[in-house]
């Protein structure tokens, strides 16, 4: 499976960007798929992921509310939209697959595939 990340960019705080994340290579709708984040000097962190059908998501706590996942199967592709950003949002996103749905969906371990990430800075 391969992974191309888009729509990164400078955003002021408050405002809006969507990312997107194009896959190719097996079939998308047997995949979870999820975004991940990653600070300078941080770790990488789940954001959010989706289930195959797109009738199941989860949120990390601190982007529950403004941030929403979703995915179209017939475009292989899954979005994040992110609204009311914080300049603790800044950070590269990524976006990851795998087959299965884990109970441990938040760990970076979880994913068999990853994009190569997209830069968001929100800054004034």
């Amino acid at each position: 499976v391969q992974l191309q990340a888009s729509g990164g960019g400078l955003v002021q705080p408050g405002g809006s960007l969507r990312l997107s994340c194009a896959a190719s290579g097996r079939t998308f709708s047997n995949y979870v798929m999820a975004w991940f984040r990653q600070a300078p000097g941080k770790e990488r962190e789940f954001v959010a992921v989706i289930n195959w059908s797109g009738g199941s998501t989860r949120y990390a706590g601190s982007v529950k509310g403004r941030f929403t996942i979703s995915r179209d199967n017939a475009r292989n592709t899954v979005y994040l939209e992110m609204n009311s950003l914080k300049p603790e949002d800044t950070a590269v996103y990524y976006c990851a697959v795998d087959p299965l749905w884990r109970s441990t969906y938040y760990y970076v371990s979880a994913y068999s595939y990853w994009g190569q990430g997209t830069l968001v800075t929100v800054s004034s």
